[in-house]
């Protein structure tokens, strides 16, 4: 029972905080909205908004009345956003509309091509850019807007604000993408292809959200250029919503092979059996709507991370690439970053007690729609206010200390990092082990052994996930009676004698070596509290054969020793006198990342694997270590 009470809980949190007009029982408050949307806004829904190809995307419009000019807030979603349920109207998107129509803005809210009653055929960030560009066009063009366009939304409906914002459209005066790593595709050391990856392992999210997400290819279609007026009908009564037999992740995920793991639920037939098959670097990854380092930046933004989300660092060190590279200094001034301990999307759910998992992080609240709300008034309204004056580059919450901080920079400018290194005598296996986390240097090599059995996998537990169902339970959860498995090497440091900030990106260097020709080796940041609860900050993966870059792959002997360079993890974590630093590493954490089966083969089109006899090696010549960025040390 209490699992499925953690199932339903995580249900609500991530996928309500995405899904605009999501099915609610009526009640006397979602009546009042409705009424006053009326009398405020003209409502003008399923607008079959044209692209240059001929495609029309459905498209829902509140505005004020009167024969004003007004500024639009544009959320673009693959999302169901009918605003009728069972025949009666529901108010999730209209408590949105209502508030930015009271605020003096016109607010509208798209699907995606060949997302409900949009036409053309759909493809996960492979939607031409064009639809994007095509779209503001069209909005600046209407003799009730005045010109200017912002962006808004979080999660998928976040993921292309950066790449249509590359096109540098003149109607396009500011943006604020929250929770957006699903359209990050290269940024510095992140290969993530959208979430896709982490460190060239698969992220098993996308095979969980594309069976409740993607479309069937036969599935029904409208007539085409069904009119605007039949739409409105139908919408009362049809919405061309599927509704897929639920799946149970926790179980479902360990089918193998994984190309078919959608198939074996007898889910939809889509993309998902394509994109499985992509390696990072695959030129497809480049096509559509996914924004590369590469690609030009220059429009003011006000980005929206969370701790415990699936990609928080590549999310960083995207601002920090816009911080740096956007076109013209006065946008580069213009970026500016919230950073909160929550769930993917889970802003505005943070209390006065904010619970993330099983650890409490204290009073995590913002006026996010005020801070919103005033930064578009600045760019689209052309508005003087104190926004850029008063408001922090960066404002993070620094859990264990748990409490807001500001800085004018990602990590913070008085920030140092400190090596500490991996050692033992040989049995780091557990957190009973041997496994030491010390600013010394190890001497001798005694390497750390585990086996890592593809077919018994460590099981993720907690962490910085979104959208996998029953499977996991993001947040802060106690390690310790994970740690008590064999295949899980544990290092700790001494007791601190003095509490630290640690705030940044923690980077890890391991020298490792293997019978196997491939294999993954994963890592995770733990603050462990006096009595030994173990609380998880970040964790990250790397697939070894990518370890000389994501463009080639170079396979293992067995008897050398590798070098490894872990994708960089994230945090702001106060360490408390008395507290201990924690590493785990391992090769699995499984389903949070697809199973190396160790073979050397493609992965996604196996079912057998092979047993990987892994090392983890601590010497004079084989520093393996770990680099905090800790805040007011030198």
């Amino acid at each position: 029972m209490k699992r499925i009470y953690s199932f339903l809980v995580l249900f609500y949190v991530i996928f309500f905080a995405i899904l605009p007009g999501f099915a609610q029982q009526q009640t006397q408050d979602d009546k009042e909205v409705i009424a006053e949307l009326e009398k405020v806004a003209v409502i003008d829904q399923k607008v079959m908004m044209p692209m240059r190809d001929g495609v029309r995307l459905a498209t829902d419009i509140y505005r004020p009345k009167g024969d004003g000019k007004y500024p639009i807030i544009f959320s673009r979603t693959p999302y169901n956003f009918n605003s009728y349920r069972d025949g009666e109207l529901v108010t999730r998107t209209m408590k949105t509309a209502l508030d930015a129509v009271k605020r003096g803005y016109a607010y509208v809210v798209q699907n995606e091509r060949g997302r409900f009653f949009s036409e053309g055929e759909w493809d996960i960030l492979g939607t031409p850019l064009t639809d994007g560009y095509d779209a503001l066009t069209w909005m600046a063009k209407q003799p009730w807007s005045s010109g200017k366009v912002g962006l808004l939304g979080c999660s998928s409906t976040a993921e292309w604000q950066m790449a249509v914002a590359s096109m540098e459209h003149p109607a396009l005066g500011a943006m604020v993408p929250q929770g957006f790593g699903a359209g990050v595709g290269r940024v510095g050391k992140y290969y993530e292809q959208g979430n896709w990856f982490r460190g060239g392992a698969q992220q098993m999210l996308f095979t969980s959200w594309l069976y409740d997400t993607q479309h069937d290819e036969v599935k029904p279609t409208l007539p085409k250029n069904v009119s605007q007026e039949d739409l409105q009908r139908i919408q009362r009564f049809y919405d061309m919503a599927p509704r897929y037999p639920k799946v149970d992740w926790s179980e479902q995920f360990k089918h193998l092979p994984i190309q078919d793991i959608i198939k074996d639920a007898n889910g939809p037939k889509g993309v998902y059996e394509k994109m499985i098959r992509r390696t990072p670097n695959d030129s497809a990854w480049y096509q559509g709507g996914l924004y590369h380092d590469n690609m030009p930046f220059n429009t003011p933004a006000f980005w929206f991370v969370s701790w415990y989300d699936v990609s928080t660092s590549p999310n960083l060190a995207l601002y920090n690439h816009v911080r740096s590279n956007a076109k013209e200094q006065n946008v580069r001034d213009a970026q500016y970053l919230v950073i909160a301990p929550t769930l993917h999307c889970g802003y505005k759910r943070a209390t006065e007690n904010t619970v993330v998992g099983e650890r409490s992080v204290g009073d995590a609240r913002l006026d996010y729609d005020d801070m919103v709300f005033a930064w578009f008034d600045l760019w689209l309204k052309q508005q003087p206010n104190d926004v850029m004056k008063n408001m922090p580059k960066v404002r993070y919450y620094t859990m264990g200390a748990n409490r807001w901080q500001t800085s004018e920079t990602w990590p913070p400018a008085n920030t140092t990092m400190m090596t500490y290194y991996l050692n033992s005598a040989g049995k780091a296996n557990t957190l009973n082990g041997d496994g030491i986390l010390s600013p010394k240097k190890a001497s001798k090599d005694v390497p750390d052994v585990f086996t890592y059995d593809p077919m018994n996998p460590v099981p993720s537990y907690g962490g910085n996930v979104c959208c996998v169902g029953n499977a996991i339970q993001g947040g802060a959860f106690d390690q310790q009676q994970i740690e008590k498995r064999e295949d899980i090497l544990v290092y700790t440091s001494e007791p601190l004698k003095e509490g630290i900030e640690v705030s940044g990106f923690i980077e890890a260097t391991l020298y490792v070596s293997s019978d196997a020709k491939d294999t993954d080796f994963t890592i995770k940041l733990i603050d462990v509290y006096p009595d030994g609860k173990a609380y998880n900050l970040d964790e990250t993966i790397q697939r070894v054969r990518y370890r000389e870059g994501y463009d080639k792959e170079v396979f293992m002997k067995e008897g050398e020793v590798y070098k490894i360079e872990m994708t960089p993890m994230s945090t702001s974590n106060y360490f408390e006198k008395g507290h201990r630093i924690r590493i785990e590493i391992s090769s699995s954490n499984f389903p949070r990342f697809d199973r190396n089966l160790n073979t050397g083969g493609k992965n996604y089109d196996e079912s057998k694997g092979v047993v990987a006899h892994n090392k983890i090696h601590h010497s004079a010549k084989y520093q393996s270590t770990v680099r905090l960025p800790v805040v007011g040390k030198k």
